[in-house]
């Protein structure tokens, strides 16, 4: 879909942020940016991560007011029930409404239903608990490919 890529491995929002407000966003002009931060920010409460969500979204909007933003949702984390999970869930319920108010802005939730009836995560879908395996992206992607699809090739 000729893509870039900036992901980091690590990255919390404070370092997103950093380089959107440094010169990332400079010299091209994206059709779509895709967004998935905040799972790095441990030390941070949800309400913490999502504002920084909504600082480097404000800061892409700001830069590249053409761009439509794709938000994704927090994957959850951790084999069983745990403080991270519950904290990236609390992210991912309050985004939809802090990013209504940021134009051409779309929170996308792209669980697939990861945790299972018992609460468990599946080792063939995230084999740490944390990573995707191949079979988790295609299933966490899908809805990303759709809705890119809608904007790319209406």
């Amino acid at each position: 879909m000729h893509s870039l890529n900036f992901g980091t491995g690590g990255d919390a929002t404070q370092h997103i942020l950093w380089r959107m407000q440094n010169g990332e966003l400079n010299n091209f002009k994206p059709k779509v940016v895709v967004l998935l931060a905040g799972t790095n920010n441990h030390g941070h409460t949800a309400e913490q991560v999502t504002g920084g969500i909504k600082a480097i979204v404000d800061t892409i909007s700001e830069k590249q007011p053409q761009a439509q933003i794709i938000v994704l949702s927090l994957p959850p984390r951790g084999q069983t029930h745990n403080p991270l999970r519950v904290k990236n869930q609390k992210v991912n319920e309050s985004l939809p409404a802090v990013l209504k108010s940021v134009p051409n802005t779309t929170f996308l939730d792209c669980d697939p239903g990861f945790v299972q009836a018992d609460g468990t995560i599946d080792h063939n879908d995230m084999y740490d608990y944390l990573h995707f395996t191949k079979r988790a992206y295609e299933k966490y992607c899908t809805p990303l490919y759709e809705a890119l699809t809608n904007i790319l090739l209406p």
